[in-house]
């Protein structure tokens, strides 16, 4: 049986411990079953290390709990980052470390950017040399398949990313069969894809991709899910207010389930068959109170779909 949960906010949880605790008391009233935490809410890693009495700490509310648990890296995480890369590196191996602590076997990486976010300007794009991108897609393989050998336990799930409006394409993952190359590349069983369904719907609607048919390409390589909806529409990086973007049907909205206009009957269909990983319904903070409404949402529809 598919184990459907949420991600843990970082902005909800803020690196208090208790409001942790608050929020897996509710994920229990809401009957879920999993759970991801993102390392970069609770505080466990601050410049690259591992505060290992923290961990014990949350180790110990975890266990409280009966969920399935995934980790979700640090946002900012890039191994292209030529400038910081020992931080980087540094940053990586903590975030295995404490998947490797609390149980989890899949630990969730957005894949390297050329340009990272942060640096993003009012003129757009930097543009990238082909040999420059060449390069860091060499480097982001090398220590990825490193990492493999040096965590066999836990599964790297890279996650395809969304796109920005004057700035894309920041990072190659923005389309599947390019994040499907790097996986590939790698060619480790501990290496593979997270597909997040509501960057998917963005990055078909800016690039004009077939969805379905890209899904259908790299079902073998899905080891987790992100769940979440929008209407496809992109945004310049720096408007992040979602209340003025929601109207207008753009933004990277992480609402619940059946909010937006995403065919998840349909995605779902390419690959659920042979899926064994979780369903992470992957939502803003500001939609904590609908949680339970996105994964029955979600739930209805893979039960329909297991059933048919």
């Amino acid at each position: 049986m598919l184990k459907i949960g949420s991600n843990i906010s970082e902005v909800r949880i803020d690196g208090n411990l208790d409001h942790l605790c608050r929020d897996l008391d509710a994920f229990q009233e809401f009957g879920l079953t999993a759970a991801e935490i993102g390392v970069h809410g609770t505080d466990v890693i601050r410049n690259g290390k591992l505060d290992l009495k923290r961990i014990a700490d949350i180790q110990k509310i975890l266990n409280r709990y009966p969920f399935s648990y995934s980790v979700h890296a640090p946002n900012p995480l890039n191994l292209m980052d030529e400038e910081d890369f020992d931080l980087h590196v540094d940053v990586m191996r903590s975030s295995l470390e404490f998947t490797q602590a609390i149980g989890a076997e899949i630990m969730v990486y957005h894949p390297g950017r050329f340009q990272a976010e942060e640096s993003f300007g009012p003129l757009g794009k930097i543009v990238s040399s082909e040999e420059r991108c060449r390069r860091l897609l060499d480097l982001e393989a090398e220590i990825l398949l490193n990492f493999a050998s040096e965590f066999p336990g836990q599964t790297i799930a890279m996650e395809n990313a969304r796109p920005y409006r004057y700035h894309s394409p920041y990072c190659y993952a923005e389309t599947i069969s390019a994040l499907q190359d790097q996986v590939e590349r790698i060619n480790r069983d501990n290496v593979g894809m997270t597909l997040d369904f509501g960057h998917l719907h963005m990055a078909a609607k800016f690039y004009g991709f077939a969805e379905i048919a890209a899904v259908k390409q790299v079902a073998h390589l899905i080891r987790h899910c992100h769940v979440h909806d929008n209407f496809g529409g992109t945004v310049y990086h720096t408007d992040k207010q979602q209340t003025h973007q929601i109207p207008l049907g753009k933004g990277d909205s992480h609402m619940p389930v059946g909010w937006g206009n995403i065919d998840f009957a349909s995605i779902f269909s390419c690959f659920l068959d042979q899926y064994q990983g979780l369903l992470i319904t992957e939502l803003r903070g500001r939609y904590f109170a609908a949680t339970g409404e996105s994964a029955a949402n979600l739930l209805y529809i893979t039960e329909n779909l297991q059933a048919a």
